[in-house]
């Protein structure tokens, strides 16, 4: 019987791609996306977990949704630019995650079908376990949304939600942590 993979809070690190503002317009639930990015940025900070960001070809997609720099301003990240889909097709962006030094990456960002997929899908490949947020990625289209989701569950990705996130990595009630991401999960009731 395989293991269910579980979230250890000394063992998860945050990764936020390409969420940029000449593409978000395009995209399926561009608002609730960015919102979820932005919570989970915050809750990253309560746990103190390490967060990396990447921009996908700036100079043609513009920088990230300014929401998430204002996030990102107020705790330590690192900030890549690509050429690459995948975030793993970038030395620089590989070789930090794997400095971290933690082997579970939560993935939140755009597109489902396109980045997030292809960065997803190389991790599983150097043996990070996967946990892509639902409501924390999009494509233009549902359709290709929901294959994504798909694709990346078959190849071994944890497909969840970023309360049930915030919740898992908490543990218990009662603790001012809880409190914390009490507040932050409160913003989407």
């Amino acid at each position: 019987m395989t293991k269910a993979p579980k979230l250890d809070v000394y063992d998860t690190q945050l990764l936020v791609i390409d969420v940029q503002v000449k593409l978000l317009p395009l995209i399926h639930g561009n608002d609730a996306l960015v919102a979820t990015c932005s919570r989970m940025i915050r809750a990253a900070d309560v746990f103190a977990l390490p967060i990396t960001m990447t921009e996908q070809y700036p100079q043609g997609l513009g920088r990230t949704h300014q929401t998430i720099l204002d996030d990102l301003e107020k705790v330590k990240h690192a900030r890549f630019e690509k050429m690459s889909f995948s975030g793993c097709g970038d030395r620089a962006v590989t070789d930090q995650l794997a400095a971290v030094g933690r082997r579970q990456i939560l993935v939140c960002g755009i597109e489902s079908h396109v980045c997030v997929q292809q960065t997803t899908l190389d991790l599983l490949n150097l043996d990070f376990e996967v946990f892509v947020l639902a409501d924390g990625v999009s494509s233009r289209s549902e359709f290709d949304y929901d294959i994504a989701l798909l694709r990346m569950q078959q190849a071994g990705a944890v497909i969840t939600t970023s309360e049930s996130v915030m919740f898992e990595l908490c543990g218990l009630s009662g603790t001012d942590q809880f409190r914390r991401i009490l507040d932050i999960v409160k913003e989407t009731t």
